[in-house]
């Protein structure tokens, strides 16, 4: 069986360990502790379990605050060894104690490899690190048992709660301590509930029941046992007496003693204990897993749902700028007066109706005179062109935040990300360097088209800025490029600049160019949305499961089944 479950439980562990479960959804949290739950018992019990069947049994001494865990293992030892005490936290780490021939079995990191080792008889500190476990070979343990007494389950602590969880799922039994007057309460109950779910067998020493309460506090342990699922939990009765330095009596003792002894003398008893826990523990692991699989695909539907609002805003912020292009407003205010500063007024129209010579000579003399007119309409349009894109990027991001503020997964997330409901502060040099390089390659176009026609010459009179500023202006100017019926803007302007680069280029060049040079800005203007959109996908891909969590996790466990 080791060798055919050990490959599909390493698959389950690591699916299980990359599963992201950090959206606020319904039932999150209790997924959470399943996956970490899961990962734990096949890290730290299942596969050195399988690994090394001969190992002694380890059996955790768990319980609340207060129901004398550790004096039990003192007692078990016969010298005070862990401390105890009306001070809590008492164990801050776990002790392990067993016979001297096993210690080699827990010196390494067979079990729990996150723990380092230290080695002593003495008693520890209750400050003493939490990050190791105090090995303490004693001769009072018969060889083929170990005692691992773990911190309270409902320490003050959460770092010693999570440990004392940590050590269960390493155990092969759990010998769990709890006390007359506490038997009932809730916390007990919700790990006895998990070792069941887990399949790991089960004792319960009943702790301090008085004389008086000695067979009707055992009785009703045992029913509730029953009603749970649990009836074949053995329950050792220790009975309400002083102690003696610290320790049980040996008469209080007995029952746990022989109990113990007579599974450290049965190595098949031993062999069939470890058994039974891990077949336990190997056939709870389907349902287990399918709450972490039902976490992740509701999981995956709050992200989808949040990133189907993430993309509707940004898609309609590159709506709302292609609307701009084509609506011709870029064309108004500052645009306009530069535009007509480098081509003059109404006459060039009328010049152009006689002599196209005449035009290249006005716009020559132009765009070479100082400053250059064609050099501030360059910028101006750079300006203009970047603070749409700005305005448009600032509006998906209002409402996207909003959006998400609205639905309790996204909530979450922004509060971690407040400034989110703003375009990033990345958007701003990023557009200038997008549409600068828009520029360069309208310009390139230009160059391109005039090289291959007859009219080099007319275009180096009119120069590549000038024809480029125009097919710029052109672009913002039309719906659909150019044709010799399109609508002219801002009193005649492009009409000029058509006529002059179609005197140029000639019609169908005029309409590529203007097509190519708007395909090319529209292209930089989604990139530069969709970087602006990526810190809420961010935040979305550290949160919620990758796409195929579910498929992984399913043929994972599917192969646990087919092998186990």
């Amino acid at each position: 069986m080791a060798a055919d479950v050990t490959e599909p439980l390493s698959r389950l562990r690591d699916d299980l360990r990359s599963v992201r479960l950090e959206l606020d959804v319904p039932g999150a949290v209790e997924a959470r502790r399943v996956r970490d739950d899961l990962v734990a018992q096949v890290d730290d019990y299942l596969l050195p379990r399988l690994r090394q069947m001969e190992a002694p049994v380890l059996m955790v001494v768990g319980g609340s605050t207060g129901a004398g865990k550790s004096t039990l293992v003192n007692s078990l030892v016969g010298a005070v060894v862990s401390p105890a005490g009306v001070l809590r936290p008492t164990t801050r780490s776990p002790l392990l104690a067993c016979h001297p021939d096993d210690v080699r079995w827990f010196e390494d990191d067979r079990i729990l490899p996150g723990l380092a080792r230290t080695t002593g008889a003495v008693a520890a500190e209750p400050g003493r690190q939490s990050g190791s476990i105090q090995l303490v070979p004693t001769a009072a343990l018969s060889p083929g048992l170990a005692l691992l007494d773990s911190p309270d389950i409902d320490s003050v602590l959460s770092e010693n709660r999570a440990l004392a969880n940590q050590l269960l799922a390493a155990a092969d039994a759990w010998l769990f301590v709890t006390t007359a007057a506490r038997y009932a309460d809730a916390v007990p109950w919700e790990f006895l509930h998990a070792a069941r779910d887990r399949g790991t067998t089960l004792s319960i020493v009943l702790n301090r029941v008085p004389e008086d309460a000695g067979r009707e506090v055992p009785a009703h342990l045992q029913q509730m046992l029953r009603e749970r699922d649990l009836a074949d939990s053995p329950v050792l009765v220790v009975p309400e007496v002083e102690l003696v330095a610290g320790l049980l009596p040996p008469a209080a003792l007995a029952p746990v003693r022989a109990w113990l002894d007579d599974l450290a003398a049965d190595a098949q008893a031993r062999a069939s204990l470890v058994r039974r826990t891990l077949r336990g523990a190997l056939a709870s692991l389907p349902a287990r897993a399918t709450t972490v699989e039902r976490a992740a695909v509701e999981q995956l539907t709050a992200a989808s749902e949040l990133r189907a609002e993430l993309d509707a805003a940004y898609t309609g912020a590159l709506r709302e700028v292609e609307g701009a292009l084509r609506s011709g407003s870029l064309l108004r205010g500052e645009v306009l007066a530069r535009w007509h500063e480098v081509v003059g007024t109404g006459d060039v129209m009328r010049a152009l109706e006689t002599r196209v010579g005449w035009v290249r000579d006005r716009l020559k003399s132009l765009v070479t005179g100082s400053p250059a007119p064609d050099a501030e309409l360059r910028v101006t349009v750079e300006n203009r062109v970047e603070a749409v894109v700005r305005a448009a990027a600032e509006r998906a991001a209002e409402r996207t935040a909003r959006a998400w503020r609205e639905r309790v997964p996204g909530r979450a997330l922004l509060e971690s990300a407040p400034d989110l409901d703003r375009a990033s502060a990345a958007l701003e040099a990023a557009t200038e360097e997008e549409v600068r390089a828009w520029q360069g390659v309208v310009f390139d176009l230009v160059s391109e088209e005039g090289a291959s026609k007859r009219s080099t010459a007319r275009l180096a009179s009119l120069g590549v800025n000038g024809a480029g500023l125009t097919v710029m202006l052109a672009v913002f100017a039309h719906t659909g490029g150019l044709t010799g019926a399109e609508v002219a803007v801002a009193g005649g302007t492009s009409a000029v600049g058509q006529k002059v680069l179609e005197a140029i280029f000639g019609d169908q060049a005029v309409r590529a160019l203007a097509a190519r040079a708007r395909e090319d800005l529209v292209e930089r203007v989604d990139r530069l949305l969709r970087e602006d959109a990526a810190r809420f996908d961010a935040l979305l891909d550290a949160a919620a499961p990758e796409a195929d969590t579910f498929a992984r996790l399913h043929g994972a466990v599917d192969a646990i089944r087919r092998t186990a």
